[in-house]
């Protein structure tokens, strides 16, 4: 027997070493049970975030609250591209106190040419519908009270028929089977006659 000669010195260490490996392994569980404990209360945090915004009664204050900022406000438009908020808010501070003056820029930072102005009081936007066709840089301006806009929701407008089109005739269903062959169409002949207004 050749294989009677077995090494039991590592058979020693075994147990010893044995507990070391539990020992690392309660170590990485631990780690791991923190990590995910982190993990979560950082999802917690994004969800209450996120749950702030998403949340119904949040959300139908917020747009409480636009409308109310909105009935406050008129929309101003045709204003001069060299008009700055300080000319529109002395052209309507004689309505009333203006809180704020928005001039709407396109991506490149030019004037798309109206601006909204925000009033402290509500009355304060009769009287500036007065001002509607009075003369800001030599433009006349259209004054309009602001309407709220309600996401999602788009006004249906009906698609206008192109004059220069002629209406197409109706869509004949295919056969099931070609009557003229694979690939083959059938040709339909012009009218013999010459007719100047088809």
């Amino acid at each position: 027997m050749e294989h009677d000669d077995v090494d039991t010195s590592g058979a020693e260490d075994t147990p010893n070493n044995n507990e070391v490996e539990l020992d690392d392994m309660k170590k990485r569980l631990k780690e791991m049970e923190d990590e995910a404990a982190a993990l979560r209360e950082m999802q917690a945090k994004v969800e209450m975030q996120m749950g702030s915004t998403q949340d119904p009664a949040g959300e139908a204050a917020a747009q409480a609250n636009r409308e109310e900022v909105d009935s406050r406000s008129i929309f101003v438009g045709n204003v001069d591209y060299s008009c700055t908020p300080e000319e529109v808010q002395q052209h309507f501070q004689i309505c009333g106190t203006v809180n704020r003056v928005t001039i709407r820029t396109d991506k490149y930072g030019q004037p798309k040419g109206y601006a909204y102005v925000e009033f402290i009081e509500v009355e304060a936007v009769q009287e500036a519908l007065l001002l509607n066709e009075s003369e800001l840089h030599g433009r006349r301006l259209k004054v309009t009270a602001k309407r709220t806009n309600i996401p999602g929701l788009k006004p249906y407008r009906a698609r206008r028929a192109n004059p220069f089109m002629r209406a197409r005739s109706p869509i004949i269903a295919p056969y099931s089977f070609s009557p003229y062959g694979y690939g083959k169409v059938p040709r339909f002949r012009m009218p013999m006659r010459y007719s100047p207004y088809f």
